[in-house]
C-alpha cells in the first residue's frame, strides 16, 4: 500500500491499494474514494472484542473497504485540528493510543481495548482511563489533537502529565493515576483532581491541544437559553 499525508491543520491520508487488499475504519472516517472499493460493515474479532470497542467508547463494528477489479483509491480525514500519523505495527511494536485517535489501518493490524491496571484509579482519573491497543502487522493512522511532543522515558522513569494529553505510548510504558497534592491546588488550582503518571521504558508522545481541554476553554462562552 502506497499512501500521502496531505493538509496542514486539517489533513487527510490518501491511500492507494492494492487489488483485493483491504482497510478497516471504526469511525466512518471515509471521506473520498475510486467507485472499486467494495465496503462492508462487520464486527471484526468476534462479540468479545465488538463489545469492548463499544464500551470504549467506538462503534462496535468496524468499515472494511477492499479494492475490487484493480487498484482503488481512498481517503481517511481527521475530524479536528491536528496531525495524522502512520505507524508500523509490528508483534514486536504494540502501541497504546488515546481512546479517539483510531483512523484507519490495513486489516492485519488489531484494535483492541487497553485498561489500566488499577481500575479504581482510573475510575477516579476520567478521560485517558480507557484506551486502544494495536496489535498485529501493518500501517496504521492515528489522529494526532493539535501538534505532538515526542519523549523517551528510561526504565522506572516517570513523567506527570495532564488527563487528555497522551495521545500514545508503547506498550512498554505503564500508566497510574496521581492526585494533586493539598486540598487548595485540587479546587483552587484549576487543574482538576488527577494527573496521570507515565513511566517507562518506552517513547510517549503527547498532544498540544486535546479536544477536551478546547470544549472546556470554549465552553464558558457558549450561550444556553
Amino acid at each position: 500500500m502506497e499512501y500521502k499525508i496531505i493538509g496542514d491543520a486539517f489533513p487527510a491520508v490518501v491511500c492507494r491499494v492494492e487489488e483485493g487488499k483491504s482497510l478497516i475504519t471504526e469511525k466512518g472516517a471515509m471521506s473520498w474514494m475510486s467507485p472499486n472499493m467494495k465496503m462492508e460493515t462487520q464486527a471484526t474479532g468476534g462479540v468479545g472484542k465488538a463489545l469492548g470497542r463499544m464500551f470504549s467508547g467506538d462503534s462496535m463494528f468496524q468499515n472494511k473497504y477492499t479494492a475490487v477489479g484493480g487498484e482503488g483509491e481512498i481517503a481517511f480525514a481527521s475530524s479536528f485540528p491536528g496531525k495524522i500519523l502512520a505507524l508500523d505495527i509490528t508483534p514486536e511494536n504494540n502501541l497504546i493510543v488515546q481512546k479517539s485517535a483510531f483512523l484507519a489501518s490495513e486489516d492485519s493490524v488489531e484494535l483492541s481495548v487497553f485498561f489500566r491496571k488499577k481500575l479504581g484509579a482510573g475510575l477516579f482519573g476520567g478521560e485517558g482511563f480507557i484506551m486502544q491497543k494495536l496489535s498485529g502487522h501493518g500501517t496504521a493512522f492515528i489522529e494526532i489533537d493539535g501538534s505532538i511532543a515526542e519523549y523517551e522515558l528510561g526504565a522506572g522513569e516517570s513523567m506527570i502529565v495532564d488527563t487528555g494529553y497522551i495521545a500514545m505510548m508503547d506498550a512498554t510504558c505503564s500508566m497510574d493515576i496521581k492526585s494533586v497534592p493539598g486540598m487548595k491546588n485540587m479546587f483552587l488550582g484549576g487543574e482538576g483532581i488527577f494527573n496521570t503518571v507515565v513511566t517507562g521504558p518506552g517513547k510517549v508522545f503527547l498532544q498540544t491541544m486535546p479536544i477536551n481541554a478546547v470544549a472546556g476553554a470554549i465552553n464558558p462562552y457558549i450561550i444556553t437559553s
